[in-house]
């Protein structure tokens, strides 16, 4: 799957909603006398026939009604056309539609001579009546209850003291909002400028007290050299900040705050191999340059095979995602996917996009498919970034095709550069792999293309056995393998 990073550009925020206009109920009609709707309004009911004069002698029963039918009550927004183009910063969300049109059929026969009187229809101004009269009832029934104690009193009056309301506020470290409240001081939102003026917003979280903050790569590219962070915190503090290290493949970098604060709170890492499908997960960042914002959902899935790119031609990042509905739009970039207790099971990092791509205003936001790097293997990235500075790969020592493909990872006749596609002496010429065998499987885990392969192998670590299953000649076979490693992003 080949998605786009959250992209580094910030357009405008969108601007509110139209509020919502109640649309008044519709009264009994008859089919044959409806009109047609006009200006997007409910059907206009024309008048009911007159009845005829009542015959003599005793009236026969008004007839019952049919069951009313009523659609759907108009409500804000209207829902997304089918198949339509995400734009960027994307819509409201969708709701029910149409009026409260309702047809009611008239009875068989008459109990006098005149029509049934409609009943008065009642809409938001009802609402506001009744809430008024209520209020009204309310403050009338306190004064009567002080009266009535001031004149029971012999001596004084006595003075009714008023009763609190709303319940305890407390909430539970276990909702979302109590989660929200721990992580949300130790996220910062990141401000990326190249020496030309160009850069962006992305998100980051603080790794350790000594002012590491852990990002993407693609949220500082444009500062890396001769650039300028900043990071500013939800309490309006802002630093200046330094790259420490960045790892393109895995499209995660380290920064560090220039005289950091003490009393910093790092966030606690869980465990993304314990996350299940269906799991609650809480994102934090900054969409659109909107800072401190937290969307939730639930994983959707794990290790999902993705190739993201930022679109500006460099290398590919490749990852076995966990893969989430919670909203994610560009400026969530390298900001925590927490656990419902609060851990970081990831770094938000793609999102799949019905839109064109790109950046600027042909870029989309969030259509419910985000993908975080797994923690596990972001933890392990950061502290060899902070360590040495440079990122270490896994790796078997063999050219696979980079072709989509659902058949596995094709070894390819020639490497990079028009050289050998296994290396010699390496993992893969070891286990006896040649060009042109097609590996299906790491391990347990089903192989259909190249890039699924490269974003499994960096999801261990150099020094790591792992059985690989390939095909040659029609046949399927099995060996075992040492991953050994490379040094940097070249």
């Amino acid at each position: 799957m080949s998605t786009e990073n959250e992209g580094t550009e910030v357009p405008p925020a969108p601007s509110a909603p139209p509020v919502p206009v109640d649309t008044p109920a519709a009264s009994p009609q008859t089919p044959e006398s409806t009109a047609p709707a006009q200006d997007g309004g409910p059907a206009r009911q024309a008048t009911p026939p007159q009845p005829q004069p009542a015959p003599q002698g005793p009236a026969p029963a008004y007839g019952a009604p049919a069951a009313r039918q009523t659609a759907p009550d108009a409500a804000w927004p209207p829902p997304p056309a089918p198949a339509a183009t995400a734009a960027y910063g994307g819509g409201y969300g969708a709701g029910p539609q149409g009026g409260p049109d309702a047809t009611t059929a008239w009875g068989a026969s008459y109990q006098s001579a005149q029509p049934p009187v409609p009943k008065q229809r009642r809409g938001r101004g009802g609402l506001l009546a009744a809430v008024l009269v209520a209020a009204l009832v309310a403050g009338g029934l306190g004064g009567g209850l002080g009266y009535t104690l001031a004149k029971d009193d012999d001596t004084s009056s006595t003075t009714v003291s008023a009763v609190d309301s709303g319940g305890d506020l407390k909430r539970d470290p276990g909702t979302v909002a109590g989660v929200a409240a721990r992580a949300l001081p130790s996220t910062v939102t990141i401000q990326a400028e190249s020496s030309s003026g160009e850069g962006g917003t992305g998100t980051g979280f603080v790794f350790d007290t000594e002012g590491h903050i852990v990002t993407n790569n693609h949220v500082v590219a444009e500062a890396v050299d001769g650039g300028r962070l900043t990071a500013t915190f939800p309490d309006g503090k802002q630093y200046a900040a330094e790259v420490v290290g960045h790892a393109q493949g895995y499209d995660v970098a380290v920064i560090k705050l220039k005289n950091a604060p003490s009393g910093l709170k790092p966030l606690t890492l869980g465990n993304s191999d314990d996350v299940a499908v269906g799991d609650s997960t809480i994102a934090i960042g900054a969409p659109f340059g909107l800072s401190n914002t937290v969307t939730t959902g639930i994983i959707s899935a794990k290790n999902r095979p993705v190739a993201s790119s930022d679109g500006s031609g460099s290398q590919a990042s490749y990852m076995s995602a966990l893969q989430t509905d919670a909203s994610i739009n560009p400026g969530n970039s390298g900001g925590p996917l927490l656990d419902a207790k609060g851990n970081v099971i990831g770094i938000n990092s793609a999102i799949q996009s019905t839109g064109n791509g790109g950046f600027g205003s042909g870029q989309s936001g969030s259509i419910g498919l985000g993908f975080a790097i797994p923690i596990n293997q972001a933890k392990y990235v950061a502290q060899q970034l902070i360590k040495t500075g440079k990122p270490v790969y896994a790796k078997i020592g063999a050219s696979v095709s980079l072709e989509d493909a659902t058949g596995g990872a094709k070894i390819t006749d020639t490497g990079a550069g028009g050289g050998e596609a296994v290396e010699p002496g390496g993992p893969a010429a070891k286990a006896g792999l040649k060009p042109g065998d097609v590996i299906t499987k790491l391990d347990d885990t089903v192989i259909d293309s190249g890039p699924t392969l490269i974003g499994e192998i960096w999801t261990h670590q150099p020094g790591d056995k792992v059985t690989l299953t390939y095909e040659r000649d029609g046949k399927t076979r099995t060996t075992e393998l040492t991953l050994a490693s490379r040094t940097g992003d070249s």
